[in-house]
């Protein structure tokens, strides 16, 4: 199989590498990725990718992911991969919106209903104009953590 990426290694990188490996202070996975490019390093073994996934407990495709890493992006992202960004999540309901949403959750069910459900919850909360969107399932995470059944006869 014709190989698209080809791992060329300068003699510095090689150092470099080997260096990582026998050390051990880095994480698993860098060293892991560092081997991996040893291996596949057209200057050195220059072993099949079969191989190298058997030598080194991992798929094919995670030795094909590393080389390819490498050739377009280069040895950092090859060996620790791309810098991810903080995780944004935004809190929608805080403590007062989560306060209304209980007093809701605890009153008379609306015209037509037996009792509140987690959709008519949500709706009614954003018709009050208490948070611009939420779904169900926010509804749901609030009156879980409440400990609120919507099933119970009586709240609170």
């Amino acid at each position: 199989m014709n190989k698209k990426y080809i791992v060329t290694l300068s003699a510095e990188e090689q150092k470099e590498l080997q260096a990582l490996i026998q050390h051990r202070k880095a994480k698993a996975s860098v060293i892991l990725n560092a081997q991996i490019l040893l291996c596949c390093d057209k200057n050195g073994p220059n072993s099949g990718d079969e191989l190298v996934a058997k030598t080194y407990h991992v798929s094919p495709v995670t030795v094909q992911r590393v080389r390819e890493k490498f050739v377009l992006h280069g040895l950092q992202i090859a060996l620790r991969g791309f810098a991810r960004g903080p995780r944004n999540k935004s809190v929608k309901i805080d403590g007062e919106v989560e306060a209304h949403l209980i007093r809701l959750a605890c009153s008379e069910a609306p015209e037509g209903h037996s009792r509140w459900t987690l959709r008519l919850l949500a709706n009614k909360i954003v018709e009050l104009n208490h948070v611009s969107s939420i779904s169900h399932e926010g509804v749901r995470q609030v009156l879980k953590k409440t400990n609120l059944s919507l099933g119970r006869r009586r709240c609170g």
